[in-house]
């Protein structure tokens, strides 16, 4: 096997995701630019987006990491919408796009033109995420946009499956498609509610923080190959999977948790870096397989293409955000009234992504009876188009959308009012377990190191309260900055002697190491009671 190929994936990604963060472009937009360009290189290896590696191998882990960034209780909330994007909307984009599709382009029969509808309904979940995170977006937003792209691909995949049936003369039927989405939908979730319980108790009762986070390197694959082995969704049991391991992940102990947080974030930022130049990468070899189609043909059905899509998504997004509250009183009372600002941004936040390509390069190449599949270049040249057109046009112009549409920002002092409360029931409650504890003979200790345990408790209690206080007029600095910098300044003195006593053979290197964590430690406890 020649890893020569995927070595320069990951690493040029990378540094392009690297540069990116100096930027004001969003490293996915940058990334695929350059994958775009890179594709005419000569020498640049082949990167033929394989079906069989993104969907098993790359979708559950970013699956994965973002249902476990996001929170079960704000998708709870958020449930309805969340419904209506992702089983709702990825239907009716699949069938108004390919009626589209099928009456645009002469000779597209209409099964393979579902097939296509299938293919681009679903906005990406490693798009969406992405680009959620640099612009800013409301919770409320971002979160239906989330819980939107982690549930949307177990619909889009099952409506692909139904409709390439039809297509390639399986004898498909309406009523055998529903059939399959419930079973694939129930399925997906039972094995995930199977599954989460015995998963969690594994990573809490593992010792070794090594093992746990090995064990939740494997938890995605294990669900999504399951859920796929007992023909149901495996989208779906990764999500469930993930909501309720990061709903409990307060449960295993911190260093696991300190571990797994610095392991996932490597794993997603190589994973998607290399997802998006995946995505330019491909233009190359779609344009060759286009053939015999005119520029200006093929080029016309793409514009069209794109137009469709983006206009099916205000369709159905501004109904389904008004309609309801319209014809429920229970929707009226128990969630918040959304805004055209707020419907305006979600219609405009459709991004589509990888998953849209690896479902279309899975399309067979021939029909039973032998007889090459309609039209499938050119299914594929539109999806790519899509995708490219969705990410770039989109992704670039919603962050000044925005910024133009100036939604209302954050209440910093109200979150860090918040913050303090709870800061500080928490340490009354903590005191008192001390007092407690210190009560029992089995617990006495040196009053310098009892009061260096309360010590500690007001530091935390005060930390941030103090952050509501006023500036140092000198510096400009906050009380918290002026604290993380004194405490970054002792502790940088205390390594340079480390390092110096090390340099003289007075502690050997495995000292060092240990000595260098214990700092490293504390560091961040700085940090994080200061931020």
């Amino acid at each position: 096997m020649d890893v020569l190929p995927l070595l320069l994936l990951v690493a040029g990604s990378a540094a392009v995701a690297g540069a990116a963060r100096r930027t004001p472009v969003p490293a996915p937009l940058l990334l695929v630019a350059v994958g775009l360009a890179a594709s005419y290189i000569p020498g640049v290896p082949d990167y033929t987006l394989e079906p069989d590696v993104v969907l098993p191998l790359l979708l559950p882990p970013l699956l994965y990491t973002s249902a476990t960034d996001s929170s079960y209780l704000d998708l709870r909330a958020q449930v309805r919408p969340v419904a209506l994007l992702s089983v709702g909307y990825v239907l009716f984009a699949t069938v108004a796009v390919g009626w589209a599709a099928h009456l645009l382009v002469p000779g597209l029969p209409l099964t393979a033109a579902l097939v296509l509808g299938a293919v681009v309904a679903p906005p990406d979940a490693v798009a969406a995420t992405a680009v959620a995170r640099r612009v800013g977006l409301p919770s409320r937003i971002t979160t239906i946009l989330q819980g939107e792209s982690l549930l949307n691909d177990a619909t889009a995949i099952t409506a692909y499956k139904v409709a390439l049936a039809a297509a390639i003369g399986e004898g498909a039927t309406w009523s055998g498609g529903v059939e399959e989405f419930l079973l694939a939908a129930v399925g997906g979730v039972g094995v995930g509610l199977v599954l989460m319980a015995p998963l969690h108790w594994l990573r809490t009762h593992l010792k070794e923080p090594l093992l746990q986070n090995t064990l939740s390197l494997l938890i995605p694959f294990v669900a999504y190959g399951v859920a796929e082995q007992l023909h149901a969704s495996g989208v779906l049991a990764v999500v469930v999977v993930a909501l309720y391991l990061g709903h409990r992940a307060w449960e295993v102990d911190f260093a696991t948790r300190l571990q797994e947080e610095a392991v996932w974030k490597m794993v997603a930022f190589i994973l998607e870096s290399a997802v998006f130049a995946l995505i330019g990468l491909q233009l190359h070899g779609v344009l060759k397989g286009l053939g015999a189609y005119e520029a200006a043909s093929a080029t016309w059905y793409a514009v069209a293409l794109f137009a469709v899509v983006v206009l099916t998504r205000f369709v159905w997004v501004y109904p389904a955000a008004f309609v309801p509250r319209i014809l429920s009183e229970r929707v009226r009372t128990r969630e918040e009234n959304p805004t055209w600002r707020g419907a305006l941004v979600t219609g405009w936040a459709g991004m589509r992504g990888v998953v849209s390509l690896a479902i279309a390069f899975s399309i067979p190449v021939t029909v039973h009876g032998g007889e090459p599949f309609p039209q499938r270049n050119l299914i594929l040249f539109l999806t790519f188009t899509t995708v490219i057109g969705t990410l770039v046009i989109q992704g670039l112009s919603l962050p000044p959308l925005i910024r133009f549409l100036k939604f209302p920002g954050r209440d910093q002092q109200a979150e860090t009012l918040a913050e303090a409360n709870a800061q500080a029931q928490a340490s009354l409650a903590a005191e008192s377990r001390l007092d407690a504890l210190l009560s029992d003979e089995r617990n006495t200790l040196p009053a310098p190191l009892a009061d260096r345990l309360r010590a500690v408790l007001e530091r935390r209690r005060n930390a941030v309260w103090e952050r509501l206080g006023q500036v140092n007029p000198v510096t400009g600095e906050s009380v918290d900055d002026t604290y993380r910098r004194l405490s970054r300044e002792m502790i940088s003195a205390e390594r340079e002697v480390f390092v110096r006593l090390r340099d003289h053979r007075y502690i050997d290197d495995e000292m060092l190491r240990a000595l260098l964590r214990r700092l490293d430690l504390e560091e961040a406890a700085a940090y994080r009671e200061a931020g």
